[in-house]
C-alpha cells in the first residue's frame, strides 16, 4: 500500500518547504522581507513593470493575496504604482529606488544560496535533476490539461 511518504508530489513538496523555510529565516533576518514579499521584489526586478493579475500568476498565488503583499511593499515604499495608461482601469508596478536596491541585496543572497545547494551535487547530478524537473513538469502540465478537460 502507498503511504503519503511514498508520493513524489509529497517529497517535492517537502524539500520545497525546507528551502522556502530557511530563504525565509535569511531574508527575514538580512532584509526584513517575508518569502512572499521576496518573491514579488524578485520578479520585479526581472521583469517591470508588470500588473497585479501577471505578479500573481508568475508568483503561483491568488491576486487577493498578491495584492496584500503589494499593498505592504507600496506601503513601505519598495513598490510603485503607476496608471496603466493603455488600459485606465488597472496599474503597473515597478520597484522604487529603495526596492531596486533592496532586490540588488536579495539577489545576490539568492544566488549565494542557489550556489549552497548546487554545490552538493555532482555535474551528473545538476544535469539530471534539471532533467527530471523539466520531464515532472510536463507531466504535471499535462495532467492539468487532462482534469480540465474532464469538467
Amino acid at each position: 500500500m502507498t503511504e503519503i511518504q511514498d508520493l513524489i508530489s509529497y517529497q517535492v513538496h517537502k524539500v520545497a518547504n525546507l528551502l522556502s523555510r530557511s530563504a525565509e529565516q535569511r531574508y527575514r533576518r538580512e532584509f526584513g522581507v517575508s518569502l512572499w514579499e521576496w518573491r514579488t521584489i524578485a520578479l520585479l526586478g526581472a521583469a517591470e513593470p508588470q500588473s497585479l493579475v501577471h505578479l500573481a500568476r508568475a508568483a503561483g498565488i491568488d491576486k487577493g493575496q498578491m495584492s496584500r503583499v503589494v499593498s505592504g511593499l507600496t506601503r513601505r515604499k519598495l513598490v510603485m504604482r503607476d496608471a496603466n495608461v493603455e488600459d485606465g482601469r488597472g496599474v503597473h508596478l515597478r520597484l522604487s529606488k529603495s526596492g531596486r536596491k533592496l532586490y540588488a541585496g536579495l539577489i545576490g543572497a539568492a544566488a549565494e544560496r542557489d550556489a549552497a545547494f548546487r554545490n552538493c551535487l555532482s555535474e551528473k547530478e545538476k544535469d539530471v535533476f534539471g532533467k527530471v524537473l523539466l520531464k515532472l513538469a510536463g507531466r504535471a502540465h499535462e495532467l492539468i490539461r487532462h482534469e480540465k478537460a474532464l469538467k
